[in-house]
């Protein structure tokens, strides 16, 4: 969990230094908390991107549905999915994978299925 708590401190740091943050580096901070399990970091640095206009890509989303993906959390795959779909941002396979794996910890099969036919 240290890298992911450093790399938000870091993105901390770089904001009260007036660095902007971009797409890149947040993508860096979700992707340590997605591995570190800190899934509300995660959703709190999604939606800080989000009030900053800062571009929300594949990446993005792929890191944190696969942070949700750890902890069974379904129901915030799907809406994350939906927020890609508003967005027009493209899913890849990290993207499907995650969800189809979030939808089977929480024994959601249908859906499981559903996102496996989009994929291919």
């Amino acid at each position: 969990g240290g890298n992911a708590v450093k790399a938000l401190a870091l993105l901390d740091e770089m904001q009260r230094s007036g660095v902007q943050m971009s797409t890149i580096t947040c993508n860096a901070a979700i992707s340590a908390c997605e591995k570190a399990g800190h899934w509300m970091s995660a959703l709190a640095l999604l939606a800080e991107m989000g009030f900053a206009s800062i571009e929300q890509s594949t990446i993005t989303y792929s890191s944190a549905i696969s942070a949700f993906e750890k902890v069974g959390k379904w129901m915030t795959v799907v809406e994350l999915l939906r927020d890609m779909e508003e967005g027009k941002v493209a899913r890849n396979t990290v993207t499907y994978n995650s969800a189809i794996g979030a939808c089977g910890k929480g024994r959601q099969w249908s859906l499981a299925l559903l996102f496996l036919e989009e994929m291919t």
